[in-house]
């Protein structure tokens, strides 16, 4: 249960503000089949996420015990700090709109997470919870919901009134806490 609400918090938080978001509102304000919007990011993030939880799992295999704590904590506070640092919309893709509101979702949310603090967030949870690596995936995958299904259902009103800069300064602190409980707890 850690794993999940850990997981599911983490990147709920810090999502606010990033790229997938602006993706989610582009994405909202271009099609209006809403549901194969949120199906496409649904399946986008899972395979991303279960892809990137698994490598995690293996690198934590690889890693000494004794350094693994140091570097999951180190790698928290890392994303933490990467947190503030405000994303911009990524439309270099536009060409793949042409095939539908699920297809194109399904294309731009995994390209988009490729390499995002989200992803590096789940190979860190799963790494941390590398015996619970089916409830990372879902705890990742359920906080990148429950950050994007609000932005496509209520996107431009939704963005206009939520305090950016304050989402990320709290998501940066639960990084750097879950960073500084990682050193402390070995």
């Amino acid at each position: 249960m850690e794993a999940l609400l850990a997981s599911a918090s983490a990147v709920a938080i810090a999502e606010i503000g990033d790229k997938t978001q602006l993706l989610s509102l582009f994405l909202a304000s271009r099609f209006v089949q809403r549901n194969a919007i949120i199906a496409g990011i649904l399946l986008a993030t899972l395979l991303n996420h279960a892809l990137s939880a698994w490598l995690g799992v293996w690198v934590a295999h690889w890693i000494p015990a004794t350094w693994l704590p140091w570097i999951i904590g180190l790698s928290f506070i890392a994303v933490g700090l990467w947190v503030l640092i405000p994303d911009k919309e990524d439309d270099e893709n536009a060409g793949v709109l042409r095939f539908g509101a699920f297809i194109a979702t399904c294309v731009l949310f995994f390209i988009a997470e490729i390499g995002d603090k989200t992803q590096i967030a789940t190979v860190i949870l799963a790494a941390r919870f590398d015996d619970a690596t089916f409830w990372v995936i879902i705890g990742t995958t359920l906080g990148m919901m429950l950050a994007n299904v609000p932005v496509v259902y209520a996107g431009a009103w939704l963005m206009q009134r939520l305090p950016l800069a304050w989402a990320r300064r709290g998501a940066c602190l639960l990084f750097a806490g879950l960073g500084i409980a990682a050193i402390l707890m070995q």
